[in-house]
């Protein structure tokens, strides 16, 4: 309870309050104390001379009486002051003995000014103005001398009756009453501390139930609820806290199942996006940034800008977009990516600029798409063109009677043959390519024996590889193959394809040799068709499964250009996997793999 600030703060005050009070009352006592007391003695003193005078007056014979003036001028001790007696013309009749008078705690040159000065001007005081009252500050500290008139009527005659009274604070007296009101009040203030802090108490444990409710909020937990049952204003607020935090609570509900859906749709988007403060600061990052730069080098990226963001050309777009308030687009591509960005300014509540936010598109594949849809078009173009332009060559001059024998007709008419065929295979190509690609060809895949199909291909391609001057071989390296998953008459495409492929680049006294090995850790066969050829330049080898493509264009060799590409479609489809490896000048090698049979032979 001590620990709270209005706790200590209030007590502190009342604390404040009570010495605040106790020491103006202590001064005030005092001072009211000592003008009490000296009131008190100058009221003593106008008293007794007045009765004095009365007595003296209504007893004149004792002016004449010896005995009385002398005991009551000469030692005034008892009396506690001392009596002058002066007629008429202010001459002194009686004075006190300067050794009888008393004068208590007053300083005696003082008192003895004080009779001079009485008697001095006593005559003027009297014939002038009344002296009765007049109070002359001789002494030191509180101490005063009082000097007092009062008049002695004897028959026709005028008396005068002066007293001279030494008058004290008595400060003794006065202290021990002061110390007696500190004590007092101090045991007052202290016992007063205890029902304080009770009632403060009572008004600061309801507050400081708001007050945890309110953290509670704070830290996003609104399921806690302040107690309404406290009568007065800190009930009405606790009462106005719980409202406040229902309606915040189904805001918050409402907002986050807002921020949810929208975050959804910003993660899932395709596009990169990137929104920044006025400071280029990044704020808001979606899921697709992590990894739509991946393509890009980001080498000597030294910031957290250029590791979110590879690119400083575009940080200067985010500037220029947030100094000028528009739309900024920028399209970036290199060798291995190409992306589209759309840079827009981002406006806070008062129409100004607080930021932009980045829109990032890889069009790398749309790009790759685009230039591959121009080729193919350009390659169909150029593959139907040259037979339909040699089809034309020899039909026109046969309707035109310009082939005149009939053994050149034959041979006119062998040549069209042979192109409506290469027109058909192409054509046919084509269409299975197609097929492939969108899923519509479908064939079966079943275990078969490998060993007996690559027997059979070494023995078609033998008499064909030594008419070409080539070398050709069959080779185990890991000795008989076990049985496979796939469509024997589609790998078979595939072995006459790379085997085509390699004799078409692989000139007189080379070799080509299709390897066999088997693999015990992945349970797969390795099949590679090596050749000693030309090989493949660096830069032609990513493409070498593309359509049409056909690497060494400049020394013309024949073919569609679809065959590499249809045997990784192939491949693909069964679920197997075909590399590539190739050195220029020193020949190629085609791995393509097939999967061994696990318990038992049925229909794939």
């Amino acid at each position: 309870m001590f620990r709270s600030v209005l706790m200590r703060r209030t007590i502190a005050l009342v604390i404040g309050a009570l010495l605040f009070t106790t020491v103006l009352s202590t001064i005030a006592f005092s001072m009211a104390s000592k003008t009490a007391s000296l009131n008190a003695q100058k009221d003593e003193a106008r008293i007794q001379t007045d009765v004095f005078a009365d007595f003296i007056s209504e007893n004149a014979d004792l002016i004449d009486n010896e005995n009385f003036t002398d005991y009551f001028f000469s030692d005034t001790r008892i009396m506690g002051r001392s009596f002058f007696f002066f007629n008429s013309l202010g001459t002194p009749i009686y004075t006190p003995h300067i050794d009888n008078i008393d004068t208590g705690n007053t300083d005696v040159e003082a008192f003895n000014r004080a009779v001079s000065y009485i008697e001095n001007n006593m005559l003027a005081s009297i014939s002038e103005e009344d002296i009765s009252g007049k109070t002359e500050d001789y002494g030191r500290f509180f101490d005063s001398i009082f000097i007092y008139q009062s008049n002695v009527v004897v028959g026709d005659d005028n008396y005068y009756l002066v007293s001279v009274s030494a008058v004290t604070d008595d400060g003794e007296t006065i202290d021990k009453f002061v110390n007696i009101l500190l004590l007092s009040t101090l045991c007052a203030g202290f016992f007063m501390l205890i029902p304080i802090y009770l009632v403060i108490r009572r008004i600061i444990m309801p507050i400081q139930k708001i007050n945890y409710t309110a953290q509670a909020y704070g830290r996003g937990d609104f399921s806690v609820r302040a107690d309404e049952g406290i009568k007065g204003e800190v009930g009405e607020i606790a009462t106005s806290f719980n409202s406040m935090a229902d309606k915040i609570s189904d805001s918050i509900d409402a907002l986050t199942v807002e921020r949810n859906r929208l975050q959804d749709i910003f993660d899932v988007i395709s596009e990169g996006i990137v929104v920044v403060d006025e400071k280029l600061t990044p704020i808001v990052v979606n899921n697709t940034m992590s990894s739509i730069f991946d393509k890009v080098s980001k080498k000597n990226m030294f910031t957290e800008k250029l590791q979110l963001i590879p690119f400083n050309e575009i940080w200067e777009d985010y500037a220029k977009c947030i100094e000028s308030g528009e739309n900024v687009e920028r399209q970036l591509e290199g060798t291995t990516y190409a992306y589209q960005v759309n840079i827009v300014p981002k406006f806070g509540v008062n129409n100004e600029i607080v930021g932009a936010t980045g829109f990032f598109r890889d069009i790398y594949e749309e790009l790759k798409l685009e230039r591959t849809q121009r080729e193919y078009v350009a390659n169909i173009s150029h593959e139907l063109r040259t037979p339909l332009q040699t089809l034309r060559g020899l039909i026109e001059p046969l309707i035109d009677g310009m082939v005149k024998t009939e053994e050149d007709k034959q041979r006119y008419y062998g040549i069209i043959l042979h192109e409506t065929m290469r027109l058909s295979r192409l054509i046919n190509d084509m269409l299975e390519l197609s097929k492939l690609q969108s899923g519509t060809l479908a064939f079966k895949t079943f275990p078969f024996d490998l060993n007996e199909l690559l027997s059979e291909i070494e023995t078609k391609y033998n008499s064909v590889m030594v008419n070409a001057g080539i070398t050709f071989q069959v080779k185990f390296v890991t000795g008989h193959l076990p049985t496979v998953v796939g469509n024997p008459d589609r790998v078979e495409q595939i072995l006459v394809i790379l085997l085509d492929n390699a004799k078409k680049y692989t000139p007189e006294g080379g070799s080509i040799t299709i390897e066999t090995e088997y693999s015990e850790i992945d349970e797969k066969v390795y099949v590679s068709v090596k050749d000693t050829g030309q090989g493949i330049h660096e830069y032609d080898i990513d493409h070498i499964f593309d359509r049409f493509f056909k690497a060494d264009r400049a020394r013309g060799k024949k073919g569609t250009g679809l065959g590499l590409a249809i045997a990784k479609e192939l491949l693909t489809y069964m679920g197997e996997t075909i590399k590539v490896d190739s050195e220029y000048g020193k020949g190629t090698t085609f791995t393509f793999t097939l999967k061994k049979v696990v318990g038992g032979t049925g229909w794939f």
